[in-house]
């Protein structure tokens, strides 16, 4: 069996908002291993996207720990975990956050320039992935001259461009429209077997957590359900 990706062990976090705490994950336990795809569902407010914030180092824990492809980084420092998010997680969430000056291919390629790469091999890998989500002949095009659905499709050839281990997706598809949604999600899910990593994804949408192997249920900040065989 292959070394865990992902590994919680009793993981909280309260947040402080004026004069209250705020529960928003109490003790979660969850270990994904390479290749697994993983749906979280649940109301608003039961814990989603805590979970993944936590787990992609946006955030820290207020306790327990939180490993990622066998590193602790339950308490990294700003400066740290940004290196580490850059080489080992990549990020789709439901606002694509493309730049709009940018091009197609040079916002794909910002992860590796910021990574001190060479952009001529970046640009072709950038070309690749672009190819992969039917975008090669949209490498030029700035977001603007994108639809919804494509802009969405060049943030996840982004998030994959540094090879990561973890994509971490946080509603991606929440912003289209059915036929948009359907064909995001359908490239999500190839990609994500084509190149064996590890898809923990956020979604309201029940009928596409269905599609992944695996789904956990989230309530009142736990996991309260599984899906699949685990």
């Amino acid at each position: 069996m292959s070394e865990p990706i992902i590994q919680l062990k009793n993981v909280h976090k309260t947040f402080q908002i004026a004069n209250q705490h705020v529960h928003a994950l109490r003790g979660v336990d969850l270990t994904m291993r390479k290749g697994q795809m993983v749906a979280v569902t649940g109301r608003s407010g039961s814990g989603k996207s805590t979970l993944l914030h936590v787990i992609g180092t946006l955030d820290t824990p207020s306790s327990g720990v939180v490993a990622l492809n066998g590193r602790d980084v339950s308490n990294l420092t700003d400066k740290d975990a940004s290196t580490f998010r850059n080489r080992t997680v990549g990020f789709v969430f439901q606002m694509n956050n493309l730049l709009p000056e940018f091009s197609a291919i040079e916002n794909v390629i910002m992860p590796g320039l910021i990574a001190g790469l060479s952009r001529d091999a970046l640009r072709e890998r950038a070309n690749a992935l672009l190819q992969a989500v039917d975008l090669g002949h949209r490498l030029e095009h700035r977001p603007a001259e994108l639809s919804g659905g494509e802009q969405q499709r060049v943030a996840i050839a982004r998030a994959l461009l540094m090879e990561p281990p973890l994509l971490l997706c946080d509603e991606p598809t929440g912003n289209l429209d059915k036929k948009n949604g359907e064909r995001v999600e359908e490239i999500l899910v190839e990609l994500s077997r084509r190149t064996q990593v590890t898809m923990l994804l956020v979604t309201h949408d029940n009928e596409l957590a269905k599609r992944l192997p695996y789904q956990v249920v989230m309530e009142d900040g736990n996991i309260v359900d599984y899906g699949g065989s685990w």
